[in-house]
């Protein structure tokens, strides 16, 4: 595992027990980037129950479609950093 992974891997456990309201373009930034991150790149369908909300995280995944996973944790990460005022290490 690499460094970056662990750092990922830090974010995400950060950022899941986050309680604090984020406007809704800031949560769709942390869905992208962690949906890139975790499916090497690739575009799925998002599921759930509101095909209104699964519209915005499509939208969201064809914003950041040029991201790599390599670029997606590391911005994540730094989502995570600013939200939270931790730095992850």
């Amino acid at each position: 595992m690499t460094d970056l992974d662990k750092k990922f891997d830090k974010a995400y456990v950060i950022a899941s027990a986050m309680t604090k309201e984020l406007p809704p373009d800031v949560m769709l930034h942390f869905y992208a980037f962690y949906k890139i991150a975790t499916n090497n790149g690739r575009i799925h369908m998002p599921s759930g129950n509101s095909e209104l909300r699964n519209g915005f995280k499509l939208n969201a995944l064809f914003q950041f479609n040029e991201v790599t996973p390599i670029q997606a944790k590391e911005r994540y990460i730094a989502l995570v950093e600013k939200y939270t005022n931790q730095k992850i290490k």
